[in-house]
């Protein structure tokens, strides 16, 4: 299995300086439910934007420099290489938007925080629905509170 985690606002924002542009608790505990005992997949600068390594988790950081190297993490140069190495652990790709990109063509789900708001960024994703491939199977909906946005947890399943 794998699948995609990310959230993405409604303009396509998923990224803002490194980091995401908004703070929403929800939606990290949901990432951690979703990431526990499953082999995360990343990129290099993602992996850096970390707090650090996050327990019960495989950490496969794809980079294009072949000297990179981080205690904790299993460093690997393509997408293919990365899904080999994470065998038989299921598999959860959280970024960033190039790898995205090239993972979404694997992927059987997407578990989607959408943000409700068009917000300022530097990193975007197109919304992968508009493709065609992707089917909506399950949506929460969740009110904006103090500084945050509304936002819906969202489960995108191959069409």
């Amino acid at each position: 299995m794998i699948q995609l985690v990310v959230a993405r606002a409604r303009n396509g924002v998923i990224g803002r300086d490194g980091a995401l542009p908004w703070h929403l608790p929800a939606d990290l505990q949901r990432f951690k439910r979703l990431t526990l005992g499953t082999a995360m997949v990343m990129g290099r600068k993602t992996f850096e934007s970390l707090p650090g390594l996050l327990p019960k988790r495989r950490h496969i950081v794809i980079t294009r420099d072949p000297d990179w190297t981080t205690p904790g993490a299993e460093v690997v140069h393509s997408l293919p290489d990365a899904f080999a190495l994470a065998e038989p652990d299921p598999v959860s790709v959280i970024g960033g938007a190039e790898i995205f990109a090239l993972a979404v063509h694997y992927a059987n789900r997407i578990e989607l925080t959408e943000v409700l708001a068009d917000i300022a960024g530097d990193t975007i994703m197109p919304d992968p629905r508009e493709t065609g491939a992707w089917r909506e199977t399950f949506r929460e909906e969740h009110c904006a509170a103090g500084d945050g946005p509304a936002y819906a947890f969202v489960t995108l399943e191959r069409a």
